[in-house]
Parts: structure tokens; C-alpha cells; sequence
């Protein structure tokens, strides 16, 4: 039960943090949904952060993981939210805009995983 609730509390959180960017940076006209992009690639970076560290130093203990990884970064990052963008963006015929963000998205936020793994491994 305490596991669900670290969670509830890092989903919670997370999914406030995104609210909050998204409602700064996502603009209501065409484009890249800035927002998105960056809680998605920030949180790619803070997961690989919290494994990272906790890979190499053995000090989070799995509740502490569970609350930052599985909740915080669970709860900010969206793939729903992408996938929809994407829609959007093929529905309105934007393939460039489509193709710059998934493109955008998935390479940089990969190289934000890495990055951050090495990161929290070298901290």
C-alpha cells in the first residue's frame, strides 16, 4: 500500500509539473508543442538521473525509486499527449511539423536517457 501511495504522490506531482509547462509553452497555434517536448525530454533526463545513481551508488532505496521514477517521471512525461500532437498534425496535413517532432522527440530523448544514465553513474 505504501508503494501505490509514493506513486499516487510522484504521478501527482509530475502530472502538475506538465500541466504547468504545457500551459506556458504549448502555444494554441500550429507548431512544435514546446511543453510537451520538454517535460518528455526532461523527464528522459531525470529518470536516467535517478537510475543512474541509483545503479551506482546503491544509496535510493526502491521507494525512493518508485516516487521519483515511477511517479514523478511516470506522471510528467506524456506519450499519450504525443501521440495525440501527432495526430493533430497529420490530420491538419503539417508532415514537416509530424516529422521535426517525432524525430525531435525520440532522438533527443533518448540521448537524454544516456545522458542522464552517465550522469547520475558519475555523481
Amino acid at each position: 500500500m505504501k508503494q501505490l501511495l509514493l506513486v499516487f504522490i510522484g504521478g501527482g506531482t509530475g502530472s502538475m509539473a506538465r500541466y504547468l509547462l504545457s500551459k506556458v509553452w504549448n502555444s494554441s497555434g500550429s507548431g512544435i508543442p514546446y511543453g510537451t517536448f520538454t517535460a518528455n525530454i526532461l523527464g528522459s533526463l531525470i529518470i536516467g538521473l535517478v537510475l543512474g545513481w541509483a545503479i551506482k551508488n546503491n544509496a535510493l532505496s526502491s521507494n525512493t525509486t518508485l516516487l521519483l521514477a515511477t511517479g514523478f517521471c511516470g506522471g510528467f512525461t506524456t506519450f499519450s499527449t504525443f501521440a495525440y500532437e501527432h495526430h493533430n498534425f497529420i490530420k491538419s496535413g503539417d508532415f514537416m511539423q509530424f516529422a521535426i517532432y517525432a524525430i525531435a522527440s525520440f532522438t533527443i530523448g533518448i540521448l537524454a536517457i544516456f545522458g542522464g544514465m552517465w550522469l547520475g553513474k558519475t555523481l
